[in-house]
């Protein structure tokens, strides 16, 4: 299903875009992995192989957006898992902090598929990011809890606009990413903790479980407009 085909991924070089782009390669595609550290791009690259070519990208800006798909040329599939932003109480968090998640996770990925559309395959699809705490929220951020809301949405919304172009989100619960751990070990161990308590599966997830799904929403040709929750039933507690 990716022999010949074209993959771009914005936030390709580490945790589970780097993933989705090993298993793409593995089976017969070409990578373009985009971020923001062109020391974390290049040993990247290295790791994927002769399959894969990197360029830097900085989602909070269109122009470096528009730049990334000029370079890129055709795809045939995106995803777009690189964000970053904080979150705190609505009562605590300076502004900064709660436009955030918007600011480049929802305005990142919309305009990295604006962008990505002259040269996005007809028959192609777009996988975009989102976060199980859009259906079950934290008591700790409100924004970002609607963020992700907002983001499913457009998955939705895009499907039915840019058909027959395929659009779908991914929406993972806690993922034992090497995010969290370049986190301190006491924080890590107790966010792990506290996620496995509820959680249907009583652990977090890891990448491999997050980057099957998204590979199966590229790779199935009559998935559009959906939702998948690789969460351990987080959401349904």
């Amino acid at each position: 299903m990716f022999n010949s085909k074209t993959v771009a991924i914005i936030g390709g070089t580490s945790g589970i875009g780097l993933r989705v782009a090993e298993i793409a390669i593995s089976q017969g595609a070409s990578v373009i992995v985009g971020g923001r550290n062109i020391e974390r791009i290049d040993k990247a690259v290295q790791r994927l192989g002769s399959s894969a070519r990197g360029a830097e990208v900085d989602n909070l800006d269109q122009a470096s957006i528009k730049a990334f798909f000029e370079a890129a040329g055709a795809i045939d599939h995106l995803f777009t898992p690189g964000a970053s932003y904080a979150r705190g109480r609505i009562d605590e968090a300076s502004d900064d902090v709660a436009e955030s998640s918007f600011k480049s996770k929802f305005w990142g990925q919309y305009y990295a598929v604006k962008h990505a559309l002259p040269y996005l395959a007809k028959d192609g699809s777009i996988t975009l990011m989102a976060g199980a705490y859009s259906v079950r929220p934290a008591s700790n951020g409100a924004a970002y809890g609607a963020c992700n809301a907002a983001i499913e949405g457009l998955g939705r919304s895009l499907a039915v606009e840019l058909a027959p172009v395929r659009v779908n989100v991914v929406s993972p619960g806690t993922i034992d990413s090497d995010l969290w751990q370049r986190q301190p070990p006491a924080l890590r161990d107790a966010s792990f903790s506290s996620y496995g308590d509820v959680a249907l599966l009583k652990r977090v997830g890891t990448t491999d479980e997050v980057a099957d799904a998204v590979v199966f929403l590229m790779k199935n040709t009559f998935m559009t407009g959906s939702t998948l929750y690789p969460d351990g039933g987080f959401a349904l507690r």
